[in-house]
């Protein structure tokens, strides 16, 4: 798609996607194993299938309406924080209870070049909120003064992005990942929006192409340092090897004087970066490749060792070779790390926080909460809900357990899909649900 490009504008662009992907979903289809049997230290991993074009399966976009909202595990209950904003990717609270909402759309795609360009355009055209997304790319502050759960004040904190989603505060300090940059703003506390325009800290890999656009951003605990997932370039390298530069990575940022190394590669698409509690470690989730068959390859959330290689493109969960990518690097597949836990083919975590509240009950204490964006190239859908994964002794143990579902109906249309998540400073989990246009919040029922 290129800038200028609009589905509403292209009748018969949108017609014609809309037949290949009827064909493709009716003609291409593969037995789907028990996503749970994808979970843990140890997935079961089918052989690879290859596609000209993959099976696709896109959740219509409804909303919410009619006061719906996410179903949660019996001990909790939901209310929205807010509602009515503009594509909501992630959500930061500052240290007086303020809550940020990024608020973003991806940057203009370039040129069309192949034919899988177009429909994996209309892939994401279907699978984008419902409703007009103009005003979006800028980060909306809410605030909650009476301490009733919903912001009863709201503000533009950040106009005139470009496609943020990482935040950070750091003393008097906020920085915010935009998709080609880390912008320093100067912050100070109880203040609605800052006018001031900011000083760049550091370029990140941007367009033209662009292909994974969302920057996560996490300070390090003494504040000297920034850590920024960067994502691929591409699926698995189509766009050749000199788009993927500095990409499929997280950074290590110094933030005195924004100079950057990468800090451990092969993660073709990290996000929710977070420290471990007990360890101290760094973690993230991993969007894994897709186009081989419904069953691979296993999204997961990992440690992230310094200096470690995670596969990409060359091999997966480990030394899985991957068939596709020529030359193939037999000395980089023999290092590569396997992930610590798996989370199920194409389940899309964009979120993970590492609860550390006592609002909550005690089941949720020390463990992660992961927020699956969804599925878009299964038959039957996996993902699309926040589940928690218990801890013990700084590693996963056990399945996870189902926190808040219902993001699809019983038809499995899409009220809404969540991304990032956040503790606000009652011990609530917060879930930005991009589709729904809301920030969900979550906490303890009352005995």
């Amino acid at each position: 798609m290129s800038a200028n490009f609009s589905w509403h504008q292209r009748p018969a662009v949108v017609t014609a996607a809309t037949c290949i992907v009827a064909l493709l979903l009716s003609s291409c289809s593969q037995d789907e194993q028990d996503p749970d049997a994808q979970i843990g230290p140890n997935p079961t991993l089918p052989s690879p299938n290859q596609y000209l074009l993959p099976p696709m399966h896109v959740a219509k976009v409804v909303g919410w309406h009619d006061g719906d909202k996410p179903k949660v595990a019996d001990g909790l209950q939901v209310n929205a924080l807010a509602t009515g904003l503009k594509h909501p990717r992630s959500v930061y609270v500052l240290p007086n209870g303020d809550v940020l909402a990024a608020e973003s759309v991806a940057p203009p795609p370039p040129p069309i070049r192949r034919p899988k360009d177009l429909i994996m355009g209309w892939i994401e055209a279907m699978a984008t909120s419902a409703g007009n997304n103009e005003g979006a790319n800028r980060i909306t502050l809410l605030r909650d003064t009476n301490g009733d759960g919903i912001a009863d004040t709201r503000s533009v904190f950040l106009d005139h992005l470009n496609s943020p989603f990482g935040v950070a505060l750091v003393g008097g300090d906020l920085y915010v990942a935009e998709t080609d940059r880390i912008t320093r703003y100067p912050y100070k506390t109880g203040e609605t929006s800052i006018s001031d325009p900011g000083t760049k800290l550091t370029d990140l890999p941007g367009g033209p192409i662009d292909h994974h656009w969302t920057k996560s951003l996490l300070a390090s605990p003494d504040g000297s340092l920034l850590f920024v997932g960067v994502g691929s370039n591409s699926n698995i390298t189509e766009n050749g090897m000199q788009a993927e530069i500095d990409r499929a990575s997280i950074w290590e940022v110094d933030r005195a004087t924004g100079r950057h190394r990468i800090f451990a590669d092969g993660l073709r698409n990290p996000n929710g970066l977070s420290w471990e509690p007990q360890t101290h470690s760094l973690w993230a989730v991993v969007n894994e490749r897709d186009e081989l068959g419904p069953n691979l390859v296993p999204d997961y959330m990992t440690s992230v060792k310094e200096g470690g290689f995670y596969g990409w493109p060359y091999s997966y969960f480990g030394k899985n070779v991957d068939p596709r990518v020529m030359p193939q690097k037999p000395d980089l597949v023999a290092k590569a790390v396997v992930p610590d836990y798996a989370l199920s083919s194409h389940v899309a975590p964009l979120g993970m926080i590492f609860y550390t509240g006592t609002n909550l009950p005690d089941t949720y204490r020390g463990g992660a909460f992961v927020g699956e964006h969804g599925s878009w190239n299964r038959q039957h859908f996996n993902g699309y809900k926040v589940v928690y994964i218990p801890f013990d002794a700084g590693k996963p143990k056990g399945l996870p357990k189902d926190v808040v579902t219902g993001f699809l109906t019983g038809n499995n249309e899409a009220r809404g899909r969540p991304v990032g998540l956040a503790m606000d400073i009652g011990g609530a989990l917060l879930i930005a649900d991009d589709v729904g246009n809301t920030i969900w919040r979550v906490t303890a029922a009352p005995h």
